[in-house]
């Protein structure tokens, strides 16, 4: 296991976006799902949650899925679109949260940096679209939620091997029972990263209504990310980033 510590990769611009999204992450938790505490945190996952199934009206009016003991979320029939925006500022607890913040504080500021505030903004939230299609895809029908912002930040990750692959990264290592601080170029930790998601996602092809990771919401976003960042960013600075 490969853990980001921080890049040698200085910006020359505060990035104000990836710092907002990194507060309004712990807002959210803090003040919508109740820093993960019962009846708040349930309830948040039940109305900001993003579900396949009721988004493409797949779920009867009325049915519903068991979440605790004393919850069960309910549907009314009808599409909950804020989903699509919502539920990648929820998360599914503390380290869920903090692992998430930790790669975009690590890789954010210099795609930030790269593609200006305005354009970042555009392409975290479009990642985060493509990453709840390529989820939705999986299982059009399923009634767990989904939650959290690892697809759009695995855009963020996608972005950042395209421009900056050879920036030394310092990573924790973890080695069965070897730990070791590490410097390996952004390709190779970003690559581990997404072929981990890979295969970890192709064995869950098929099945239905399954909860835990959402493996192909992380890889629909690192995609997207690697290839949405080639549109916008001119192609003369592109070259320039990779040198």
């Amino acid at each position: 296991m490969l853990i980001p510590l921080y890049d040698h990769n200085p910006v020359d611009k505060t990035p104000i976006v990836t710092y907002s999204l990194i507060a309004i992450n712990v807002l959210a938790w803090l003040g919508l799902q109740g820093a993960g505490f019962n009846p708040m945190f349930v309830e948040s996952i039940c109305k900001y949650g993003l579900v396949s199934g009721d988004l493409l009206g797949r779920i009867s009016a009325g049915q519903g899925i068991q979440l605790t003991s004393n919850l069960v979320c309910r549907f009314d029939g009808s599409p909950d679109l804020h989903t699509l925006i919502t539920s990648m500022f929820m998360h599914g607890g503390w380290l869920h949260l903090i692992g998430n913040m930790w790669f975009l504080w690590i890789f954010g500021d210099n795609v930030e940096n790269s593609l200006g505030r305005y354009k970042f903004l555009f392409f975290y939230i479009a990642c985060g679209l493509a990453a709840a299609a390529a989820q939705i895809a999986t299982d059009v029908s399923s009634v767990v939620p989904m939650v959290g912002a690892s697809g759009a930040i695995g855009g963020v990750m996608g972005a950042y091997i395209v421009l900056h692959p050879r920036t030394r990264v310092k990573s924790l290592l973890f080695l069965l029972f070897f730990v070791a601080i590490i410097e390996v170029p952004a390709v190779l930790i970003l690559g581990i990263w997404f072929l981990t998601q890979l295969l970890s996602g192709l064995p869950e092809l098929g099945s239905v209504n399954r909860g835990g990771v959402a493996f192909w919401a992380h890889i629909g976003g690192f995609v997207a990310g690697a290839g949405l960042v080639l549109l916008l960013k001119p192609k003369q600075k592109l070259l320039t980033l990779r040198r």
